[in-house]
């Protein structure tokens, strides 16, 4: 059996071609990746929504393209429910709310409370409008109260670079970039902003555990097909690709890159994307963030 992944950014490639390996070696047939970058991953989405609904066709879709795209965006070319059939959640990115060493804040807390007394007096910076650190932050200011200026990059190294700069005083980034600048002492690591703690970092306390328990966020990737996918080769890609997945080489290789494994039924993906949805429409709807 031979298939495509359908893709949109370099953790999305990784995580692609490490999946399209593993099945290759499975199936005992090559799986070619398509990579095809931009606009947030709506243009790889528009192609596999496209695709003959045969099986041969995996889709590597992402917050972006399958959450946040649906408020973001006016008019999509494709619907992320009615256009995809489900087949399971892949990975989760969780990210890390970072802050420039001269900022007076040991903790998220503090940080808040520093933040409440300065309205739109601190900037953050982000990979650009509508990526996961512009959508986390205006959910921190909903959430928390407080008002951060939003100071988009072309980036998330640009973003990350602007607050070692001082150029910005916070965003939040994702793990694998964070760690080594918190590392360095280049930039303060608050909090991670996903449930649980990541095993490859086991100090970096969650929001939560700052007070915060709905301050939760990540940037996820989940694999789709084509809608009209017959229902049994959907299943056997679900159980395929779970058995590949949940072996501890493939969670010690995702732990390595940062990721947590983060698998599930075809239902499952549903409901959580239905949350997703929810959860970011909000966000925009609070921030009027707007990418067109």
């Amino acid at each position: 059996m031979q298939g495509s992944i359908a893709q949109k950014s370099i953790r999305c490639d990784l995580l692609a071609r490490y999946l399209g390996l593993r099945l290759a070696e499975r199936w005992g047939k090559q799986v070619v990746i398509d990579n095809r970058s931009g606009a947030g991953g709506m243009i790889a989405s528009e192609i596999a929504a496209k695709a003959a609904p045969d099986g041969y066709t995996l889709h590597l879709g992402q917050l972006s393209s399958h959450a946040a795209a649906v408020s973001l965006y006016r008019k999509l070319s494709y619907d992320p429910l009615k256009d995809f059939a489900p087949i399971t959640l892949y990975a989760q990115v969780p990210l890390v709310f970072i802050a420039h060493p001269s900022v007076p804040a040991a903790t998220l807390r503090e940080f808040v409370d520093y933040a409440k007394k300065r309205p739109g007096a601190i900037n953050y910076s982000s990979g650009g409008p509508g990526t996961s650190g512009h959508l986390t932050i205006e959910l921190l200011n909903h959430l928390a109260g407080i008002k951060l200026t939003h100071v988009p990059y072309k980036g998330v190294g640009v973003a990350t670079g602007a607050v070692i700069a001082g150029e910005a005083q916070v965003a939040v980034i994702p793990l694998p970039i964070a760690l080594p600048q918190a590392k360095a002492g280049k930039v303060k690591a608050y909090a991670i902003t996903s449930k649980a703690r990541f095993a490859g970092a086991p100090e970096l306390p969650t929001a939560a555990e700052a007070g915060m328990p709905e301050f939760i966020s990540s940037t996820w990737f989940a694999l789709f097909v084509p809608a009209g996918t017959p229902p049994g080769l959907v299943a056997r890609l679900n159980r395929d690709i779970l058995e590949v997945l949940r072996t501890p080489a493939s969670e010690a290789w995702m732990l390595a890159q940062g990721a947590v494994p983060s698998t599930g039924t075809p239902r499952e993906l549903t409901a959580f994307m239905q949350s997703e949805i929810a959860k970011w429409k909000k966000v925009v709807e609070v921030s009027g963030a707007r990418v067109d």
